[in-house]
């Protein structure tokens, strides 16, 4: 066998190496597209369900105003009341 033959016999070798590895480095960008993906999704349903959660606290917190206006400005004097304390040190 001649030096040539294991010369060509190598260069093949690496030659499938080298595509092997190609491949899987597109597998790798494929999964990672998939997998920001699903996370982008993930964070919107939570995004959404945030903003939904925070219209109905708004909405529960203007009603108890309504039911209760004097409780709630007594609360809110009270709160800045406090919030005037703490923020003086």
């Amino acid at each position: 066998m001649s030096s040539t033959d294991s010369d060509v016999r190598g260069k093949k070798s690496m030659s499938r190496d080298t595509e092997e590895i190609a491949d899987q480095i597109d597998a790798i960008r494929a999964d990672l597209q998939s997998l920001t993906s699903t996370v982008s999704r993930i964070a919107n349903k939570q995004i959404n369900r945030a903003q939904d959660k925070a219209v109905e606290t708004a909405g529960q917190a203007e009603e108890a105003i309504r039911q209760n206006p004097l409780s709630a400005v007594a609360i809110a004097v009270g709160l800045g009341f406090l919030f005037g304390v703490f923020t003086r040190r």
